[in-house]
């Protein structure tokens, strides 16, 4: 019985990287996930980010609601929309989803 138990410790021994490669798997799971998921949002993110600093008076932008409108004043938290002659409405700049004219070139381009 006690060479059992010695060969048992002997086998133990080695085992300190076979502990290592077990989380091998998990580790480049994580990598994957980092650059399929993470890195992109984060740099839509931040390019969203970048559009919404640099609005200005006339662009044409969508609403996260949906709403399409013209830019007639900006201040840093709010933007002024007119939506339709005459018809102004204030939203937060967060609120400011994309520019209407990337939609509406796309919406040409599948209808013709």
């Amino acid at each position: 019985m006690t060479g059992v138990a010695w060969a048992a410790d002997a086998a133990a021994a080695p085992g300190g990287m076979a502990g290592f490669a077990q989380f091998v798997p998990l580790i480049l799971i994580f990598v994957v996930f980092y650059f399929l998921l993470i890195r992109p949002q984060q740099k839509r993110a931040k390019e969203h980010q970048n559009y919404l600093t640099n609005l200005k008076r006339g662009d044409r932008v969508i609403t996260g609601g949906g709403i399409h409108g013209v830019i007639t004043s900006l201040t840093d938290t709010v933007v002024t929309l007119e939506i339709a002659e005459n018809v102004r409405i204030k939203v937060s700049r967060s609120a400011i989803a994309g520019s209407a004219t990337d939609t509406d070139k796309v919406q040409t381009k599948s209808a013709g």
